[in-house]
């Protein structure tokens, strides 16, 4: 028979994933109708292989299968071959992996899915072994077991049945509204019940949460550990998330040398990592290491958020602001190490980052190098593979101190110095390979994570806050259609954008108008927040939608339009809270927050309608839909408002600011006179003065505070410790 694509089709497409498969022997095709059509012509299945630059196991079984002549001369001849990435189509990587984890009860990436010809999957899985392993099936034999299946017509009607089922459970999981649009609203018990489930799950021992195999950041929970505990002080909610910030920040999942944070780790203690380092991980996790800093003061939790954060600016950032994706998990080791050519080598996971200990000795004199060996574990037959070491918190500054009968100070500012001489050595290495797409959504997370940390560790952060979301609104944004564009990759744009980025992108937009007291931002996040409204809310269902709504009559299905595609069997909803936040969560927050600067009340009603269509959802397992959580704690309460009326917010109140714990308070700051708020009405095409800021003037033409908490205010204040106060006898007096 003739094969149904002619040939691969990848190397017309920008995306760095798509493009390392450009040279396989498969013929690749880029998701969108024509593969489709194409697999109708023939008469034959889909194979969707989905996947992201980074991935380790995805580089794995590109190397084993479909870097294959057998491998590829079968997926060729019966199936049409296409590859996704889950970075550029999360409405497709979100679709399959429901279907996958209702099927098998797990996901993961490669993923791997064999479809009808309307994209319909019949038969998944994650990573297939070139040959039978572990009651896994070897890749070819599958896709040799699954065509012969296919060519007989009742094991077809099958296979066709099976996907109808699959796709209509998918579907009612992810266009799920089953809500009664007047019932009530999530109650004042879900941020204790979520945080009652997160310290039952914590891992006392190590911390995190599980207590059997790998280690995942969830950075949501433990901003809803610190919420429960600001709002209870229960001992139990701040030891499990302290002791999860711990736990990460000593284990080998933190880059002890360079800083920042890789994907996961395998085991239990934190030790071994998968290696890869993502934006939206190196975003999250600064952001409750601050707020873990201003609730106890343990300055560790700067530090560990300022190294982080200096990771992305040194490592992921682009020249003009925005912030690149990925780095990848493996590279080619060093040449003292493999004892030849590197290139020769190949890649290798973690090959840049662990270490030996004649690796440290070719660095550091004595007694620095048997310091930073103990300080770091670094040991002969190491930790990780080929006897090397990935470095973790294995002694503590005073162990070191007193078995070398030194002062700690000069242990510490040795270990110091050798951390400095290890990371230099280190650059001389190859690197690891970097992803450039700028993503909106990721970008609008480390907005969030720079703008957050602009109070407490100083202005650049802010300024580095701005100037990636200026290079994200002048490259993705169009001011005249109000749309936002999901990727830009040197120069390259793909979108429209799906509710991550327009959610994310507003929040980050709304949080360095906080940090700045510049308009500007605002008015861009109210746009935003504007599109979602227009595009991914359904009045009628209550909820808003992953992708926009097809438009009517449009049979084209092609990836550019934006909306679900007709290849795509389902228009999704991201309730839960995964590697990143849900973005229905982080939408209806920020509709909620976003609603004080507008007078008809309109994203508060939304936000409202959202969490109660989704009400029974959250509250039967709140800590699995922590976004979600949040939205309704700020739906139900009103939130902390901090409205500010000066020309400048005074330097020590920044400080203040930056250095309190205020559960997931607003900070509004406003002109202290009406002629100057008229003028940001102006700027902001806002026809009356909205209530966050409304009769909040200046006292005197003194700076002057009004604190806010459950729609109730504090008395104009120009001592920003007296409004703090009056917040804290509010919870005294709920207490």
């Amino acid at each position: 028979m003739s094969q149904p694509t002619a040939r691969n089709r990848l190397d017309e497409e920008a995306s760095p994933y798509l493009r390392q498969h450009a040279d396989n022997p498969v013929n690749w095709q880029p998701w969108g109708e024509e593969a489709f059509e194409r697999a109708r012509e023939h008469d034959v299945p889909v194979f969707v292989s989905i996947g992201y630059s980074s991935c380790h196991w995805c580089h794995v079984m590109a190397e084993e299968s479909f870097e294959d002549g057998s491998v590829a001369a079968v997926l060729n001849e019966e199936f049409v071959p296409i590859k996704v990435d889950r970075e550029e189509r999360p409405d497709v990587d979100s679709t399959f992996m429901t279907v996958s984890q209702l099927v098998t009860g797990g996901g993961g990436w490669p993923l791997s899915a064999w479809c009808t010809p309307e994209g319909k999957p019949f038969y998944v899985g994650t990573y297939f072994p070139p040959e039978p392993r572990r009651n896994q099936p070897g890749f070819r034999d599958l896709c040799e077991q699954i065509a012969e299946s296919w060519r007989d017509p009742d094991q077809r009607e099958e296979m066709r049945h099976r996907a109808e089922q699959w796709a209509t459970s998918a579907r009612d999981e992810l266009e799920s509204v089953p809500g009664d649009p007047d019932g009530d609203s999530p109650g004042s018990e879900l941020l204790r019940e979520a945080a009652a489930a997160a310290v039952r799950g914590y891992d006392e021992e190590y911390g995190g949460f599980g207590s059997g195999g790998a280690k995942f950041p969830m950075p949501g929970r433990i901003d809803l550990l610190f919420r429960a505990y600001a709002e209870s002080g229960r001992e139990s909610t701040l030891a499990a998330a302290t002791g999860t910030l711990d736990g990460m920040a000593s284990g080998g999942m933190y880059d002890q040398i360079g800083g920042g944070f890789h994907r996961y780790a395998v085991d239990r203690q934190w030790t071994v990592p998968h290696f890869e380092k993502m934006l939206y991980d190196n975003a999250e996790l600064p952001m409750v290491y601050l707020d873990g800093y201003r609730l106890t003061g343990e300055s560790s939790y700067a530090r560990i958020a300022s190294e982080t954060l200096g990771f992305l600016d040194r490592e992921l950032r682009h020249p003009e602001g925005g912030f690149f994706s990925t780095l990848d998990a493996r590279s080619r080791p060093p040449a003292e190490r493999t004892g030849e050519d590197s290139d020769a080598a190949g890649d290798v996971e973690g090959a840049f980052y662990v270490w030996t200990p004649a690796e440290v000795d070719a660095v550091l004199d004595e007694p620095a190098a048997s310091i930073v060996k103990r300080r770091f574990g670094i040991r002969a037959g190491g930790n990780f593979e080929r006897g090397t070491t990935v470095p973790t918190v294995a002694a503590s500054i005073e162990e070191i101190a007193d078995e070398h009968d030194r002062p700690s100070e000069e242990i510490r500012e040795i270990a110091t110095d050798a951390r400095v001489a290890l990371f230099e050595a280190r650059e001389s290495r190859p690197r690891p390979a970097r992803d450039e797409k700028v993503l909106a959504s990721w970008n609008g997370r480390a907005i969030s994570a720079f703008a957050n940390a602009g109070r407490t560790l100083g202005d650049p952060y802010a300024v580095i806050a701005r100037d990636a979301l200026d290079f994200c609104r002048e490259r993705l944004y169009d001011p005249e259609t109000g749309e936002l564009a999901r990727r830009w990759l040197d120069g390259d744009v793909r979108g429209p954008g799906y509710l991550d980025d327009y959610a994310f992108l507003a929040r980050g937009a709304l949080d360095v108008y906080a940090v700045t007291g510049d308009p500007e931002p605002l008015g861009f996040a109210l746009e935003l927040a504007d599109s979602i409204v227009a595009d991914f809310y359904d009045a009628d269902d209550g909820t808003v939608y992953f992708t926009r709504e097809p438009e009517a009559g449009d049979a084209s299905g092609k990836a550019e339009n934006g909306g679900a595609s007709d290849s795509l069997f389902a228009r999704p909803q991201e309730f839960t809270d995964r590697s990143t936040p849900s973005s229905l969560g982080v939408a209806t927050e920020t509709l909620a927050l976003l609603d004080g600067f507008r007078t008809d009340r309109l994203f508060s009603e939304i936000a409202e309608s959202v969490v109660t269509t989704h009400a029974d959802r959250i509250r039967s397992s709140p800590l699995e839909h922590v976004s979600l959580v949040r939205a309704a704690d700020r739906v139900r309460t009103g939130g902390i408002e901090v409205t500010i009326a000066a020309d400048a917010v005074p330097d020590e109140w920044d400080e203040t600011l930056g250095e309190r714990y205020v559960s997931g308070a607003l900070v509004a700051p406003r002109p202290p006179t009406d002629d100057g708020l008229d003028e940001w009405l102006d700027r902001l095409d806002l026809k009356s003065t909205p209530p966050i800021w409304a009769n909040r003037d200046s006292e005197s033409g003194d700076p002057t505070v009004y604190v806010c908490e459950g729609r109730v205010c504090s008395p104009a204040e120009t001592d920003l410790d007296a409004a703090l106060e009056w917040l804290a006898s509010r919870a005294t007096d709920d207490t």
